[in-house]
């Protein structure tokens, strides 16, 4: 009976084992969940601003901190196998790239903490009770400020005053909180004199078939509303959306970098920088329930004057000062 006891007693208490001997070596464990495929430069460029930031709190990958990494791309069922695979590592805490790696991690676990870094509605999607009192284990940081909407708005007007017609383009499976970006979409244009139509795109077989509808009359526009699909695929993007002469605004600078004429928002590497911060928090004892959900504090505008001549328009100088960077 004794050895019974005894066997039950080394079963029972096995899977503390991994935080016991970490914690006795001075070594700590994090998991990273990316959104993304690993050959991503932007997403490789947003680990290395979160790890420099760690760095600075004294946290070294291989000397104090130990960080298992998993690219589960756009693949829900692989988000859903790594989401499930780090939780079964036990770490201290998981760092979440996006609105689907955390909905995937807290199906897997309601305990270790999560800290995520650029999602767009966390009330919505069940992750937090609120901003200033998340409530459970998850908290961060999220891309979306109010006023934005209207921003994108004014900003494809202001270079492309003939603009009357914009499109909202989205992917419905990756962009499950659209209507946090059309709800003021719709509410901004008709101060802008601008008509809305709202068109959701599968794939980009369907994304050309929206954009040549577009293009087919004068006076149209483009609105890609901020989806982990349309950036990964921002090249295409662009390139079709110059094909068909089409003034559009982007959530991110990468699609201005790839050819598309100007894009506003918030700087995703700031998100990550300032997630470590949490990360060290938590490894000193906080917990996610008292780190209240942050919005972004860092925006930039990029224009590419290229593509903005080769559609015929003049960016007025007020603009292109006003600008983080110009591509010419």
């Amino acid at each position: 009976m004794r050895r019974r006891h005894f066997l039950a007693l080394i079963a029972g208490g096995s899977a503390a084992w991994p935080l016991v001997a970490r914690a006795q070596q001075g070594m700590r464990r994090i998991g990273v969940l990316m959104g993304a495929s690993e050959n991503e430069p932007e997403f490789q460029t947003f680990l290395a601003a979160f790890r420099e930031e760690l760095g600075k709190f004294g946290w070294a990958g291989g000397r104090n901190l130990q960080i298992d990494y998993r690219w589960a791309g756009l693949d829900a069922e692989a988000t859903k196998l790594f989401a499930k695979e780090l939780v079964l590592l036990q770490p201290d805490l998981i760092f979440s790239s996006s609105t689907f790696t955390t909905a995937a991690l807290l199906q897997q676990t309601r305990t270790i903490p999560i800290i995520f870094a650029n999602i767009v509605d966390p009330i919505g999607s069940g992750f937090v009770a609120s901003l200033a009192r998340p409530a459970g284990n998850a908290t961060g940081f999220v891309n979306l400020e109010p006023t934005m909407v209207g921003k994108w708005l004014e900003l494809l007007k202001e270079i492309a005053p003939h603009v009357m017609r914009v499109t909202a383009v989205y992917h419905p499976d990756t962009a499950p909180y659209v209507e946090v970006y059309l709800t003021p979409f719709k509410a901004t244009a008709p101060s802008l004199a601008i008509e809305t139509i709202v068109a959701p795109a599968h794939d980009m077989s369907e994304f050309d078939s929206i954009c040549a509808a577009q293009a087919r009359q004068p006076n149209g526009g483009l609105f890609v509303v901020p989806d982990p699909y349309f950036l990964t695929h921002r090249a295409e993007v662009a390139l079709l959306v110059a094909g068909y002469r089409l003034p559009a605004v982007y959530f991110n600078r990468a699609f201005a970098e790839a050819g598309g004429l100007l894009s506003y928002g918030n700087d995703i590497a700031d998100n990550y920088r300032r997630a470590a911060s949490y990360v060290d928090r938590i490894l000193k004892g906080a917990q996610p329930s008292e780190l209240p959900v942050q919005a972004p504090v860092k925006f930039e505008l990029v224009i590419n004057l290229k593509t903005a001549k080769a559609l015929g328009l003049d960016v007025p100088w007020i603009l292109q000062q006003r600008a983080d960077a110009v591509i010419e």
